[in-house]
Parts: C-alpha cells; structure tokens; sequence
C-alpha cells in the first residue's frame, strides 16, 4: 500500500479541526501528525516553526468565519444581521472565535488602526447612506457596535454562557440606538 503525501494543505486544515474542536492550545505536532496518521516529519518539512503554522492557521480561520458570517447575512438588515452572526460565530464555535479575536497583534496600536484592519470600509458608507449621517460619523458608529458586539461575543466564547438571545439582541440593540443618536446628534453639528 502507498503511503499518502502529506501535503502543507492538509497540514493546515488538520490543524484547524483540532483548533476547532480542542482549541489552540492543541495544535501541536504530534497532535497534526497524529490526526493525519503519519510521523512528524512531514508536518515539520511544511512548519520550520510553529508561528509560520499559527498564522495559516489564523487565515484558515478567518476565511472559515467571513464564510459563516456570509451564510448569516440578511440582505434586507444588513448591519444587525452581521452582528447577529458575529455573536452566533462566538457562541457556535468559541475555540475559533479566540484564535482569532483573542490573539496578540502587533500591528494593532490603536482602535482606529483595528477599524482599518478588520473593518469594512463598505459597512461605513452603507451606514452612512442608510441613516443620512456624515461618513466619519457612520465610521465611528460602526467601531462603536464593533468593539460592543465584540465585548458581548468576548463573554459567549470565554464563559461558555448561554444567555437567551432575546438578551443578547436586546442589549444590542440598545447600544445601536443610543450610538445612533450620539452620531446623528455629532453630524448635525
């Protein structure tokens, strides 16, 4: 019987399962090589270091979760759904939620700079135009529901809480209204 070739692909995507199923802390060698029933020395050959592998891993993860969040959307509510399915993300599966949110970033130094990374720039001129507020205004409404969404999927994915969703939406809604108001009080002026 041939032996299989392990591909870097496959060295990724067993990573991820076990990231997904165990948690990070579990993507070690001998559990990769284990999952793919082969010695290390392939998953070595594709990982000189594993910082190389965490971060394929942690694109893997955010192709998997632009994909989830996607599936999610609702067209006619566009913004509320994708926090809706940023919440469901942290709650459905926490382990991939803290891979990618709860990591260290360098390239992060400020709030804005995170906006600029991982937000999206269409998000702002939909809310801009949706709500007839000034762009920058929109920018920042959208931040603010970021950064308060995040909070809320932070505590689902670290506590393994199963609060109600109709809390969940509840309180979301109430930060969407109050920064709304903030934001169109600020474009008028």
């Amino acid at each position: 019987m041939p032996k299989q070739r392990i591909t870097k692909e496959m060295v990724v995507e067993a990573a991820f399962e076990i990231a997904r199923k165990e948690g990070a802390e579990k993507v070690i060698v001998k559990t990769i090589a284990e999952r793919l029933g082969c010695s290390v020395q392939p998953i070595y050959s594709y990982c000189s270091n594993m910082e190389g592998l965490r971060e394929e891993l942690v694109e893997r993860t955010r192709l998997f979760m632009k994909e989830y969040i996607a599936a999610r959307l609702d067209k006619s509510d566009y913004f509320r759904s994708m926090g809706q399915a940023q919440i469901h993300f942290a709650k459905e599966e926490p382990d991939l939620f803290k891979l990618y949110f709860l990591r260290r970033r360098q390239d992060i130094g400020s709030l804005r700079e995170l906006y600029s990374k991982e937000g999206s720039a269409d998000m702002g001129d939909y809310l801009a135009q949706t709500l007839q507020i000034r762009p920058e205004k929109a920018r920042e409404l959208h931040l603010n529901m970021i950064i308060y969404t995040m909070g809320i999927a932070s505590i689902l994915a670290t506590t393994g809480s199963d609060i109600p969703e109709e809390e969940i939406s509840d309180q979301l809604e109430k930060a969407y209204h109050a920064f709304c108001v903030q934001s169109r009080e600020e474009s008028n002026e």
